[in-house]
């Protein structure tokens, strides 16, 4: 029996041996040799051994070099150590093959061990490595070849010992092989994806090994059981799983060294497991190598642990020693390496390798292994190629439907995940817990509470109500619907609490805005769960993306560095979106800057953050930066691009984008779809706006909307309202947006009538006059339309008012020229307790730049200031547009951004004051400065720049300036720009050449092209040119008083008296009365009005006995009257009277009597100054010795001794 047994066990160990060798054959032998004693008692024995044994084992050792050198071919082999090396230059791919080499030079030269570094350390160290030795800088033997390299720090001594008498101190399953049993390191191959399944042959090498020692006795194991630390006590049934501290898995792996407990595969494995769950997986490689037995779960284990560190290529590296050692792939191990290519986010071509794989073993058809390549396909967002394989698949269960409605709901295709949804309970497959979070997800993101409630009723008949992952989505999807009392209904429900639920709440108010409650559960967060993480955070920083609320964000931001959380990616995503919101795209762009990891996402953000500040060629050169670095693009970045080309000036980007989406596959996705509709009505194209909408395998009421915004912007009301009908023939149901796009498209009294009154008639019976944005643009509609009276009875009857409400009414009023009454509304909204905005500043402001009131603009000024807009892009431009019409032109540069920061509405700002002021040449300047800044000029730059050069008599470079606009800029001329032209050649005389270009204009003359040209008829005295101008300005509109008026004046300077008088009886007969010239000066806050010839004010008698005086000083100086300027037929004495009877003479007089001496006077005047009254005022400026502005509603007039800044020339 004693015999049978022996031969039984020595059988079994054989077996054993056997099956251990060939699981190991060809990996990497990383063994530490054997202890000091046994090296040292070597080289001593090599030391005394005879000369001929010498010779014997040189023989030796040379046929061995010969073999290894027939078995490395190529830049790998050694050669024979004693004769000259043959040196190959290295490259990164020789990562794995010169593995003991790079670890040893780590050693020896940075004094760092190779499992003290990260994968993505070790590889940037590994290319100095490779730099030293292609430089041949290296010691010899590295260039001879190391056998086995010091990887690690800690000491792996084992002590042996051999007597059988003595009980062994090592655990059975350690085995030591003799000195002259051991065999070196074989390398590890380079990573080349591109022969990622290549077999090599000469890595699969025969590994010795040696029959197991005694067994050691379990008293070890007694021992730890009765341990009061559970994670030791149950080390016996669970290993080191339950491990969760490094210092406490070290002390029992010592333990196991030690011999003190047995050491098995089961126990091997969770310690590899462990090392790589502590981000240790230099020491879990360690450890996987030193096993004497393997099993499938020791490789999946080993694999995982790659997976889960993230050392995807390492994974890949692994996976193939694997392979080439004859190890059949497992579904796990598969699976796990397909998620390592999905993790990775840039091994697409790995993993496209790893499927064709996987189709030749046949193991395609394993269910988990089909759904990881489901995720894997869902995350590059080829949800399509994840459809075909869904179908292809043999088998599904529930994690399978779920990868795919979550590719889906990535792609953000919600409505697909709901039909999956459907189908998998159609096949009567039960949903888990992660498929109704998706499906909850989904519904919180479309909007759908209905669908929303059903789900929830199959939570609750599925038993799920009480799992805290379904209660989490629940919490999400009522914060989505806006049903914040819901959500914290389930949340206060819920009997357990995770960091996910307390999210959920905070998400749920920050989804409505509610920051102060959202910042409340914070508090509550912090004080009772005390865990805070970066989702945390990021809620809390996206309620804080508004002015309002900056100050909170900013503290969260000076959190977020406390708790060491910016170099987390989905934070600095965060704040870059929060400062981009706010309206501070700098602070966003140091974000960005500073982010040390940046994902997509980041790039998307930071794209959209330049579309929001109007910085199209910055969101484009960095979209094309993304695509240069090889990044996969998803529609989020499409869609940002197409927003930054939603303009004329952009279209051709526009189009090349729109191809992009094409061959990336992105075409029928709904939201890029959207955007290409936007992008082309916004420039204009609404015709291929429709071409795209009817491609579109799918549409909802964003399109339409869309579409009908399109057509509303262009002034395409007919259009707008044909594209409502077809909605609602396809049935889908208009919304609010809806309403407000087609309102927005009437802007006539013939539309008011014909379309914009029955659509009023449509929204009382459909129940969104409720809605206050569509109380808003009804009442912009009908001051757009010319019926202010409608819009105030409308404001005035809103039983509550909003912000945009008010908004809305000063927009009315500024629009029909109402600016006093503006003012006094921005009053009343003060009152009322409501908060000013960007808007209502920047109209404020606006009124008060036509107004010409500084004093009033000064406040408002201060009251950007106070509440903190002033770096807003719009208000900011406002202000300078205001102090440049109050000729305050020191305050226009002061707040004036500098270069690098300035917008395009800025350049145009400034060069439309530098010519109000009369400095034409500086407006001049400021172009060619805008144009070496790189930004490019726009219609408004041009309108601006060729008024500069009418008013300056700039006549040569203004045509230029014209010339160039097309052929140079691109810019189409515009009616602005014509007017501009016929101003400027009939300014300098050359009225016939205006006449040409008329007849030559791009486009069809209006109103305002004739009465330029009428007035250059006046100032020249051409009747017969003046005549047919007035005739075209009537045949336009037969009730505009200025055609009768110009046309009176041209007759009057040419004597035609007759003529004069037979206008001035046709005005009487049409009852058409001429608007009324008047001047006006602010003193003390007090604005004096005056009229011709005024009679009605209190210091009249000072006033007229002041001209008087002026009238004797300046005769004296050489003053002439000019009675060509008298357009009545009188005698000359009377035409001189009613000369000094002009409004702004008498506002002069008032205020050299009314101000100190030496203080400048500013008069304003509502029509254009005539000849002898600049005159006058030259005369005066130089006999007081004051300085005197006068502003027209053209320009500034500056007069300072005796002279004017438009050098006569207005």
């Amino acid at each position: 029996m004693g015999s049978e047994k022996k031969s039984k066990e020595k059988k079994i160990r054989k077996r054993r041996s056997s099956s251990s060798s060939s699981e190991d054959e060809g990996r990497r032998k990383r063994q530490k040799s054997v202890e000091d004693e046994e090296e040292e008692e070597e080289r001593r024995t090599r030391k005394h051994t005879s000369g001929d044994k010498k010779e014997k084992l040189k023989d030796k050792k040379s046929s061995k070099d010969k073999k290894s050198k027939d078995k490395h071919e190529g830049k790998h082999r050694k050669g024979d150590r004693n004769s000259k090396y043959e040196f190959h230059e290295l490259s990164n791919d020789d990562y794995f093959s010169k593995n003991n080499e790079f670890a040893t030079w780590l050693k020896d030269e940075k004094k760092i061990f190779f499992s003290d570094l990260s994968s993505e350390s070790a590889r940037e160290m590994f290319a100095d490595f490779v730099k030293a030795w292609n430089k041949r800088k290296l010691d010899k033997r590295y260039y001879e070849g190391i056998d086995s390299g010091p990887r690690t720090a800690h000491k792996w001594k084992i002590k042996v010992t051999q007597s059988l008498n003595k009980e062994p101190k090592l655990a059975g399953c350690c085995r030591i092989l003799p000195a002259s049993a051991r065999v070196s390191s074989l390398p590890q191959q380079p990573s080349s994806f591109l022969h990622l399944f290549h077999r090599r042959s000469h890595l699969n090498a025969q590994v010795i090994s040696v029959p197991c020692l005694e067994e050691v006795p379990d008293y070890g194991i007694k021992y730890l059981s009765c341990h009061p630390n559970h994670e030791i006590s149950s080390f016996a049934q669970k290993g080191f799983s339950e491990i969760t501290k490094e210092i406490t898995g070290r002390a029992l792996h010592g333990l196991c060294l030690k011999g003190f407990v047995p050491f098995g595969v089961f126990y091997s494995n969770t310690l590899v497991n462990m090392y790589s769950k502590f981000g240790r997986i230099g020491l879990a490689r360690y450890t996987f190598d030193d096993m004497s037995e393997r099993n499938e779960a020791s490789r999946n284990t080993m694999m995982s642990g790659y997976v889960r560190v993230r050392a995807y290529p390492e994974a890949i590296g692994f996976f193939k020693e694997m392979l080439e050692s004859g190890v059949r792939a497992s579904s796990f191990m598969v699976a796990s390496l397909v998620t390592a290519c999905d993790k990775s986010a840039s091994m697409f071509g790995e993993g496209l390798q790893v499927h064709g794989f996987l189709v030749k073993i046949g193991l395609l058809g394993d269910v988990f292994v089909g759904t990881s390549l489901l995720h894997f396909y869902g995350t590059y967002g080829l949800v399509s190629d994840a459809q075909k394989l869904f179908e292809e698949m043999p088998e599904r269960n529930v994690v399978t439907w779920t990868s795919l409605m979550v590719g889906y709901s990535d792609k953000g295709d919600f409505e697909k995940v709901v039909d999956m949804y459907r189908n998998m309970r159609h096949e009567r497959t039960c949903g888990n817990e992660n498929t109704i979070a998706v499906v909850l997800k989904t519904c919180g993101l479309l909007g759908d509470e209905f669908l929303g409630l059903q789900v929830l009723g199959h939570v609750l008949k599925a038993g799920l109500e009480t799992n805290v992952s379904v209660a989490n989505s629940l919490i999400a999807m009522f914060g989505s619907h806006g049903n914040v009392d819901e959500a914290c209904y389930v949340f206060y429900c819920m009997v357990e609490h995770d960091t996910i639920s307390w999210n959920s709440i905070i998400s749920a108010y920050a989804h409505n805005w509610l920051c102060e409650e959202s910042l409340r559960r914070f508090y509550w967060m912090r004080h009772v769960h005390k865990e805070v993480n970066s989702t945390t955070v990021s809620t809390l920083l996206t309620v804080c993306s508004s002015v309002d609320n900056l100050k909170w964000g900013r503290g969260l931001h000076g959190l977020v560095m406390k708790m060491g959380l910016q170099s987390n990616v989905c934070v600095g995503n965060t704040l870059l979106n929060m400062y981009s919101e706010a309206g501070k795209p700098e602070d966003a762009e140091s974000v960005f800057e500073t982010m040390p990891e940046r994902d997509l996402i980041s790039w998307n953000s930071m794209v959209a953050c330049y579309v929001q500040n109007e910085e199209s060629q910055k969101a484009l050169d960095l979209f094309a930066k993304v695509h240069q670095m090889r990044k996969t693009i998803s529609y989020v970045t499409v869609t940002s691009a197409l927003a930054a080309c939603s303009n004329k000036e952009f279209i051709v980007e526009g189009k090349i984008l729109h191809a992009l989406a094409i061959i990336a596959g992105l075409q029928t996705n709904l939201v890029i779809g959207n955007a290409l509709v936007t992008m082309y009505g916004k420039s204009g194209l609404t015709a291929e706006s429709r071409n795209v909408l009817r491609l579109m395998p799918k549409r909802d009421e964003v399109t339409w909307n869309a579409l009908i915004g399109c057509h509303a912007e262009n002034e395409e009301p007919n259009e707008a309202l044909e594209a409502f009908n077809l909605m609602k023939e396809e049935g889908i149901p208009a919304n609010y947006i809806t309403i407000i796009n087609l309102l927005g498209s009437f802007s006539t009294p013939d539309d008011l009538q014909k379309q914009g009154i029955s659509i009023h008639g449509h929204i009382l019976r459909t129940g969104f006059d409720s809605d206050k944005s569509v109380q808003t643009s009804l009442i912009t509609m009908y001051a757009k339309c010319g019926d202010l009276f409608s819009s105030s009875f409308m404001f005035d009857r809103l039983s509550t008012t909003h912000s945009i409400t008010w908004n809305a009414i000063i927009a009315a009023n500024a629009h029909h020229g109402r600016g006093e009454e503006v003012l006094k509304l921005i009053l009343k909204m003060i009152s009322a307790g409501m908060c000013l905005d960007q808007f209502s500043l920047s109209v404020a402001l606006s009124v008060s730049a036509d107004l010409a009131i500084l004093e009033e603009g000064q406040q408002l000024h201060g009251l950007v200031v106070k509440l903190g807009f002033e770096s807003d892009h719009y208000v900011t431009n406002a202000a300078m547009d205001m102090y440049g019409k109050c000729g305050e032109m020191d305050d226009v540069l002061r707040i004036l951004p500098s270069p690098f920061k300035r917008s395009r509405l800025s350049w145009n700002t400034l060069i439309s004051s530098f010519a109000r002021q009369g400095c034409f040449q500086k407006a001049k300047e400021t172009f060619h400065e805008m144009l070496k800044w790189g930004e490019k000029p726009d219609h408004v730059t041009f309108v601006s720049l060729l008024s500069a050069c009418s008013h300056g008599g700039l006549v040569d470079e203004g045509l230029e300036y014209y010339a160039s606009m097309q052929t140079k800029f691109s810019v189409p001329p515009a009616i602005e720009h014509c007017c501009c032209i016929i101003d400027l050649l009939g300014r300098s005389g050359r009225l016939a050449e205006a006449e040409d270009f008329i007849k030559q204009m791009p486009v069809p003359p209006n109103d305002l092209v004739w009465r330029s040209m009428l007035s250059s008829c006046k100032i020249h005295r051409n009747l017969e040119l003046g005549r047919k101008a007035a005739e075209r300005l009537l045949e336009l509109d037969p009730s505009d008083d200025s055609a009768y008026v110009l046309y009176s004046n041209v007759c009057a300077t040419t004597g035609r008296w007759d003529d004069v008088e037979s206008v001035r009886t046709l005005m009487g007969t049409k009852n058409i009365k001429k608007q009324p010239a008047c001047s006006w000066v602010k003193l003390r806050n007090q604005i004096s009005k005056f009229g011709m010839g005024e009679k009605s004010h209190p210091q009249i008698q000072q006033i007229y006995n002041k001209l008087g005086e002026l009238m004797k000083m300046i005769r004296e100086a050489g003053y002439v009257a000019d009675t060509s300027y008298a357009l009545h037929d009188t005698d000359e004495e009377q035409k001189e009277q009613n000369l000094w009877n002009h409004s702004e003479r008498i506002a002069l007089a008032f205020s050299l009597i009314n101000t100190p001496e030496g203080s400048t006077i500013k008069v304003f005047k509502n029509l254009r100054v005539c000849g002898d009254c600049h005159s006058v005022f030259k005369f005066v400026s130089g006999i007081v010795g004051r300085k005197i502005v006068l502003r027209d509603p053209f320009r500034f007039h500056q007069f300072s001794d005796g002279k004017c800044s438009c050098s006569d020339y207005w």
